[in-house]
């Protein structure tokens, strides 16, 4: 007999949730590293003195990745069918907590990517540009903050389901 309580197959969704947010976010990270790296080495060639004040987009997409990490902790220290009933409502609360930080992560890596490409670029021609660069990628990167945010909302509405 199992001392497991809740439904068994809730679980698969929480921690499909976890994952689904770190591999999103990460996603967007690298590939917000990855297309603005390209435009800082393009950039460093021309200009080799603004490679520093350049790196900001790259550090920016880089932070995407921990916002994926965060709700992937805070999932995982939620899922304990042993010690707390777990049922589909949890899970399912933990997977769309996953899907919007992830995803969340993932749009926003693609905006950092395509501005920083193309801000240091110009920025490098015209450095008068560089704070108009600075407020975009700022807003792309409020967009990743607004999956955490709800991403914690919606996991901490996990365990609401029914009252033990």
């Amino acid at each position: 007999m199992s001392s497991f309580s809740g439904d068994e197959t809730a679980p698969f969704f929480g921690f499909l949730g976890a994952a689904a947010a770190l591999v999103f976010s990460c996603m967007g990270a690298a590939y917000g590293t990855a297309k603005s790296g390209v435009g800082v080495a393009s950039m460093g060639v021309m200009r080799p003195e603004l490679v520093m004040k350049s790196i900001v987009p790259v550090v920016m997409a880089g932070v995407l990745g921990i916002y994926g990490l965060i709700i992937a902790v805070i999932i995982s220290t939620g899922i304990n069918p042993k010690a707390k009933s777990y049922y589909l409502f949890d899970g399912y609360a933990h997977l769309s907590s996953g899907l919007s930080c992830g995803l969340a992560g993932l749009s926003a890596g693609m905006a950092i990517g395509i501005v920083g490409d193309a801000g240091v670029r110009a920025n490098a021609q015209q450095p008068k540009l560089f704070v108009g660069m600075i407020l975009i990628l700022i807003f792309a990167e409020a967009l990743a903050l607004y999956g955490l945010i709800v991403g914690i909302i919606l996991s901490s509405r996990a365990g609401q389901s029914r009252a033990d």
